[in-house]
C-alpha cells in the first residue's frame, strides 16, 4: 500500500511512519497540504493519506476533489482531545490515530481504511480451473480481459493477477470507465497540461503514467466512448500516451487488464466497440462463472465474509447454523458475490444467538431468505460439491486441471467445439490443438453428436 504522510515529521509522527513501513506500507512525505495535492497531481500516487490534524484537512480534501483525486484520509495528532478528533472526522477524515500510536493500531487502521482485504476464494472446481489458468498467465506481459456478470469478483481477480505478476511491487491502478463522465475520462487516463481546457489549472498526470511499471485496470471498458477507444488502442500499440493539450508523447511501461460484464463481441457487431481494440485486449480471456455456477464457493465465501465483518464491527465471530448454510447454497444469488457479501454483513449485525440463524440472513428488501423446492435440490448438489471441492484438485498439475476443464466442458456441449471454445473463452484453434494433443496421448475426447454439433 502507498502511504503519503502530510505534516512535519516530529518525533511521534516519525515513529508512526516507521510502524506503517513495518506493516508493509510504501511511505512518501510532504509538509503542507498544497504539497500533498501537488504530489498527487504529479502522479506520485497514494492509496491513503496520513495527515497531521493541525493542518486544514477540509481544504486538502476539497483541493483534491476539485481535481477528481479521491484518496482516503487518516488524521493523526499528539495529545488530541475528543473534540479535535471529532473535528478531523467531520472535516472528512476516515479515522483518527492518537499519537504515540501502537504498531497494532497502525496496521489495523491501514488495513481497514485502504480496504485492501480482497481475498480470492476458490473452492469450487469451476473457479479453481479459472484460477489455475490465471496462475499460468499472471507472470506474462499479456493483456488480459476478465469477463463475467456484475458482482462476480472481476476486480478481485485483477488484483490477484497483479500480486502474482512480475510487477507486484509496482502500482496497481484501477479506473472505472463507467463511473467517470465521458468528457473527463480522457484526462483521467492520459492526464492534461495546464490550460488544456477550462479548469485545468495545473499539469495533471493521468492514470497511465501513475501506473508506470505496474498494472492498469480498465474496469467496465465496454462503457468507453468509441472515439476514446481509438486513443487507447494507440497507447497500447505504441506504449506511449499524449496528455490532453500536450506537445509530445510520453512513454509508459504498463500491463493492461480490462473487465467487462457485457458481450464485447456483440458490442463489436453493434459498432459500440472497436474490433481491433478487442483483439488487443483479449490476448487471454478469464471468464468468471456466476456464483450460481460455482456452488462450492458459496459457503467458503460466506464464512470469509462473516469473519471479515465480525472483525470490522467488533462483533463476536459466530458460525452459520445448518439451516442457514442450507439456505445460502440454495439461493440463486442474482447479485453474485457482491450480494452474498452484503447479506453476510447484515447477518453479522442481526445475529444474536450462538450461531447465525437463517432469520438473520435477509434479502436486499429486508425479507428473510426462503428456500424453494428447486433451491433445495440445488442446495443438496451444492453441499456435495462444497465437501469435495477442497480436495478435488489436490495432487494435480495445472495441465491436468486444464485438461479436465476442457474435456468436461466439451462433454457438456455434446462435442460442439465452437460452443465449448466460447464457454472456455479460448479460440477454436487453441481448443482444436488441445484436443489433438489429448487424442494423441490416448485420452478419450467427446465426438460431435447430432446435427448442428459441428466439429469446427
Amino acid at each position: 500500500m502507498r502511504l503519503l504522510v502530510i505534516g512535519r515529521l516530529s518525533g511521534q509522527l516519525a515513529t508512526a511512519v516507521k510502524m506503517a513501513m513495518s506493516a508493509g506500507a510504501k511511505v512518501s512525505h510532504v509538509e503542507t497540504i498544497a504539497q500533498g495535492t501537488q504530489a498527487l497531481r504529479a502522479g506520485q500516487g497514494a492509496d491513503l493519506l496520513m495527515v497531521d490534524f493541525e493542518l486544514d484537512i477540509r481544504a486538502l480534501i476539497a483541493a483534491n476533489e476539485a481535481e477528481r483525486i479521491r484518496v482516503p484520509v487518516v488524521a493523526c495528532g499528539i495529545g488530541a482531545d475528543p473534540k479535535r478528533a471529532a473535528d478531523a472526522i467531520r472535516a472528512g477524515a476516515k479515522e483518527f490515530i492518537p499519537l504515540p500510536a501502537e504498531a497494532e493500531l497502525i496496521a489495523a487502521v491501514l488495513a481497514a481504511v485502504s480496504d485492501d482485504d480482497r481475498t480470492l476464494v476458490a473452492r469450487d472446481p469451476a473457479m479453481q480451473a479459472v484460477t489455475a489458468l490465471a496462475d499460468q498467465v499472471a507472470g506474462s506481459e499479456a493483456s488480459i480481459l476478465i469477463t463475467g456478470e456484475s458482482g462476480v469478483g472481476k476486480e478481485v481477480m485483477a488484483r490477484y493477477l497483479h500480486r502474482k505478476s512480475r510487477r507486484a511491487e509496482k502500482p496497481f491502478i484501477s479506473v472505472n470507465c463507467a463511473a467517470i463522465p465521458e468528457n473527463l475520462l480522457e484526462s483521467e487516463l492520459f492526464g492534461h497540461e495546464k490550460g488544456a481546457f477550462t479548469g485545468a489549472l495545473a499539469r495533471r498526470i493521468g492514470k497511465f503514467e501513475e501506473a508506470d511499471g505496474g498494472t492498469l485496470l480498465l474496469d467496465e471498458i465496454s462503457e468507453m466512448d468509441v472515439r476514446l477507444q481509438a486513443k487507447l488502442l494507440r497507447a497500447l500499440q505504441e506504449r506511449e500516451i499524449d496528455r490532453v493539450g500536450g506537445s509530445k508523447p510520453v512513454k509508459v511501461n504498463i500491463r493492461i487488464i480490462a473487465t467487462s460484464n457485457r458481450d464485447l463481441v456483440q458490442a463489436v457487431r453493434e459498432g459500440a466497440f472497436r474490433e481491433d481494440l478487442l483483439y488487443r485486449l483479449n490476448v487471454v480471456n478469464l471468464r468468471l462463472p456466476a456464483l450460481r455456477e460455482r456452488p462450492g464457493d458459496i459457503l467458503a465465501l460466506a464464512e470469509h465474509f462473516v469473519k471479515k465483518y465480525a472483525a470490522a464491527n467488533s462483533a463476536p465471530e459466530r458460525v452459520l447454523s445448518a439451516e442457514a448454510r442450507r439456505r445460502l447454497v440454495g439461493h440463486r444469488w442474482p447479485g453474485n458475490v457482491r450480494e452474498l457479501e452484503n447479506a453476510m454483513h447484515r447477518a453479522v449485525l442481526l445475529a444474536s444467538g450462538a450461531e447465525i440463524e437463517e432469520e438473520a440472513i435477509r434479502l436486499p428488501d429486508g425479507q428473510p431468505m426462503a428456500l424453494s423446492d428447486a433451491g433445495a435440490a440445488i442446495a443438496g448438489r451444492a453441499a456435495q460439491v462444497a465437501s469435495m471441492a477442497g480436495a478435488s484438485f489436490v495432487g494435480q498439475t495445472v495441465a491436468q486441471v486444464e485438461q479436465s476443464l476442457i474435456l468436461d466442458t466439451l462433454s457438456h456441449c455434446f462435442g460442439n467445439r465452437t460452443h465449448a471454445a466460447n464457454i472456455l473463452g479460448i479460440s477454436i484453434r487453441t481448443l482444436r490443438n488441445k484436443l489433438k494433443e489429448y487424442s494423441e496421448a490416448g485420452v478419450s475426447v467427446t465426438a460431435p453428436q447430432g446435427q448442428g454439433a459441428y466439429a469446427a
